[in-house]
């Protein structure tokens, strides 16, 4: 099968070209000096599967603080559509985000388990910053492209997470500050914000599984557990063997309160079979 991972370098990139070596794949990624949007607008090869995972990403602080780099998805996802309008790949998996749905259901008073059916593109009530209406423009040239034939995946990711992640998310960086048996550790907010956690491996392997069944999505891709970040920092803490002291920093970015995935749907098709505890372990050793 030929495939065409773009962002192949990134950290979900690098457990997609895991997933399907021995296949025929092409990468394309900003680290290698090649901009996605340059290769869209000047190739014409066909690929039996396109996994689009370029992004400009970096976690709240990025989100928060960067909203026009952020906002350079757009420009990225609509270079993509209108190359796969006019080479007709086999199928699209396109990776949108938790970040889609409505803020007004992720506050503290009003915390509801996110379904696939909040969404409606027809209706739209305000996502998370720049990267949530970035992602919901996606998904909605998405269905152009479907309707024209070209299938295409849907995946909204929550807060996947892995060993060799990068430093501007929590987990790895929770990993790192227990590695280094930091104390006081430190926690952004107070620590009361809670995210649906689920390994990168068992993303990748939910998406194989998607495509295998033909199911077009949107997916979300949790494991429908709200943890806090109290409770992860304790978790790995103790998994690490050492009490620290938590220090809570107030000026820092947090984000919504609670972003929890009804996972339903992946459920239908996909378990998780790495548990938080059984990831936080992994990423130690």
């Amino acid at each position: 099968m030929k495939i065409l991972i773009t962002g192949h370098r990134g950290f979900v990139g690098g457990y997609f070209l895991k997933k399907y070596q021995g296949h025929n794949i092409l990468g394309i990624d900003i680290k290698d000096g090649l901009d996605c949007r340059d290769f869209f607008k000047s190739n014409d090869e066909y690929f039996d599967m396109v996994i689009h995972l370029a992004a400009v990403v970096g976690g709240r602080m990025t989100i928060e603080g960067s909203p026009m780099s952020v906002a350079v998805d757009l420009s990225i996802d609509a270079e993509m559509f209108n190359w796969a309008m006019r080479t007709r790949p086999g199928r699209i998996i396109y990776f949108s985000s938790s970040a889609a749905y409505p803020i007004k259901y992720q506050t503290s008073n009003n915390h509801v388990p996110l379904s696939e059916d909040m969404i409606d593109l027809f209706n739209i009530l305000n996502p998370d910053l720049t990267y949530g209406w970035s992602k919901l423009t996606g998904e909605y040239l998405a269905k152009f492209v479907q309707d024209a034939g070209i299938r295409t995946h849907i995946f909204r990711p929550f807060s996947g997470y892995g060993s060799d992640q990068d430093l501007d998310y929590p987990f790895p960086s929770y990993i790192e500050r227990a590695k280094n048996l930091n104390d006081p550790f430190d926690i952004w907010g107070d620590g009361t914000q809670t995210r649906d956690f689920i390994h990168m491996q068992d993303v990748v392997d939910a998406v194989d599984k998607a495509v295998e069944l033909d199911i077009q999505g949107p997916v979300n891709l949790g494991c429908g557990v709200a943890t806090s970040f109290n409770e992860l920092a304790d978790k790995v803490c103790k998994i690490r063997g050492y009490s620290p002291k938590f220090n809570h920093i107030s000026t820092a970015p947090v984000g919504v309160m609670n972003r929890i995935s009804h996972p339903e749907k992946m459920f239908s098709f996909y378990k998780p079979k790495i548990s938080l505890s059984d990831g936080i372990e992994m990423a130690l050793e």
